[in-house]
């Protein structure tokens, strides 16, 4: 048994903005079911706070002139110990943990994460006045990623794992915001922190992290490449042997059609026709025209072009003209929320829009949706389509990331092994998604077949138990990797 500090900027059901947090709220729970002594900790933010509920302070510590506490709860519906950095300057205010009420990034993010990291780092060494010390910490994301280089300072330290979730956000600073930070002055270097003048938090979990793993082995390929890695790939290619790629689990207790409690009547394999109560449900909740023979396809997601805004936006006035019809829950840039806001006044029968987003809602669109559109420019994994494959919404992927890894195309010879599960396409133009829609179209008349590729779907187990094993084995590497590990 292996004692693991898992370190994150969020993590569900306390606080969520995105993937990582199911992925935080998710992993430790199937951790702790493989017999590993885990700890979760998060900054205590306002909400995290409040929905953790009975917390107790079990260290107080000063840390660059703040007072800190360390309050210790347990992770709501699960038994995973749960730490919450408290220190209300920095993390006891408004809006999410990255942007304030008004959507802007908050102005200190790199003080704030800093701190959190330098905090980590001291409690995984038993350094903060608790008796507890980590075999191994494991960091995602830039605002954890200074934890690895942090470590590497030290004579003896645990073991470092540093997950890119998305290789997009780097946490990039100015070089005077290095020196406010007070860190090693040796880590301005361009093997180190610095990245073309500026600070890079993520590179202190690419530089110094005994292993580095993304959230799908399509994805850990990509992002040795240029036209992937934001300027990364040569850093990437240097430490690609511990680069590595799991793929996510999902939540199977949260995304089960068959227990579902924001569902009126569960449906499962067995009696998959009741799916299409919860598709006229969605067509009276969106006021589209009530059609059950009619193609709905579902959309949630950021509205921003890596989820392929703009090859939607292209494809939709010509599939538009055809029976079909589109639901998105989503919000992000202003012009694609107001494209489609147009999109739903032109055609208020066959499209409607929701700003932003609803936990409930988004269960009710997998459970009525026909099929799930997801054609990402590039997905590190991607949780949707994995939802929508437990629900029968079959996905519309392209060929990218964790996509190519979770959705087998409904090619001739896919149907003929009944291997098919979606709809699988290539390329960059928005011609490429039309075609995939057609294909989806084309798919739905043969109602055999459809019905066929939902079970497929329905079928296939992307439950945590197994990437949680893969975990552990990666867990294992990464100890034995650890140049300077702690005495025992």
């Amino acid at each position: 048994m292996s004692r693991i500090l898992f370190a994150t900027s969020e993590a569900y059901p306390l606080i969520k903005t995105g993937g990582l947090a199911d992925v935080a709220g998710s992993l430790p729970r199937a951790l702790l079911g493989l017999k590993q002594e885990v700890r979760l900790i998060l900054p205590a933010y306002p909400e995290a706070r409040a929905r953790m509920g009975k917390a107790r302070t079990i260290a107080s510590f000063e840390l660059d002139s703040h007072q800190l506490n360390l309050l210790q709860g347990r992770l709501p519906g699960a038994r995973v110990t749960t730490w919450l950095l408290d220190c209300p300057v920095f993390f006891d205010r408004p809006g999410n943990p990255y942007l304030n009420e008004q959507g802007q990034v908050w102005p200190d993010n790199a003080e704030r994460f800093a701190l959190f990291s330098k905090a980590v780092s001291l409690i995984a060494q038993g350094k903060a006045g608790i008796d507890w010390r980590a075999d191994l910490v494991h960091c995602n994301d830039w605002q954890t990623a200074l934890v690895p280089a942090l470590l590497d300072q030290e004579s003896r330290r645990p073991a470092t794992l540093f997950t890119i979730h998305n290789l997009a956000y780097q946490g990039l600073f100015d070089q005077a915001t290095f020196t406010k930070l007070g860190l090693p002055a040796h880590l301005w270097h361009h093997e180190a922190l610095e990245f073309h003048h500026q600070l890079s938090f993520i590179k202190g979990g690419l530089v110094f992290a005994d292993s580095i793993s993304t959230v799908s082995p399509s994805y850990a390929k990509e992002i040795l490449r240029p036209e992937f890695a934001y300027g990364l790939d040569g850093l990437l290619r240097h430490r690609r042997q511990v680069l590595s790629g799991i793929i996510n689990g999902i939540d199977t207790n949260e995304w089960n059609p068959g227990t579902d409690p924001r569902l009126q009547q569960n449906y499962n394999r067995r009696t998959l026709a009741k799916k299409i109560i919860y598709k006229t449900a969605l067509q009276q909740h969106f006021k589209l025209a009530e059609a059950p023979d009619t193609l709905l396809f579902g959309f949630i997601g950021r509205l921003v072009e890596q989820k392929g805004l703009n090859d939607i936006l292209a494809s939709l006035p010509a599939i538009l003209k055809t029976p079909v019809q589109f639901v998105f829950l989503g919000s992000g840039q202003q012009e694609y929320e107001q494209a489609l806001r147009e999109l739903a006044a032109q055609y208020p029968d066959k499209v409607a829009v929701q700003i932003g987003y609803s936990e409930d809602l988004s269960h009710r669109i997998e459970a009525g949706a026909d099929a799930f559109l997801m054609p990402s420019t590039f997905e590190p994994c991607g949780l949707n389509q994995l939802y929508s494959l437990r629900y029968g919404a079959l996905p519309v992927v392209r060929k990218v990331g964790g996509l190519n890894d979770t959705v087998i195309d409904s090619t001739r010879e896919n149907l003929e092994n009944d291997s098919a599960t979606g709809i699988v396409f290539t390329g960059t133009a928005g011609d490429d998604l039309l075609d995939a829609l057609q294909r989806t179209q084309k798919l739905y008349t043969n109602k055999a077949q459809w019905k066929q590729v939902q079970l497929a779907a329905m079928r296939q187990d992307f439950s945590w138990r197994r990437s949680a094993q893969a975990y552990l084995d990666l867990y294992q590497t990464s100890l034995k990797r650890n140049p300077k590990p702690l005495l025992t």
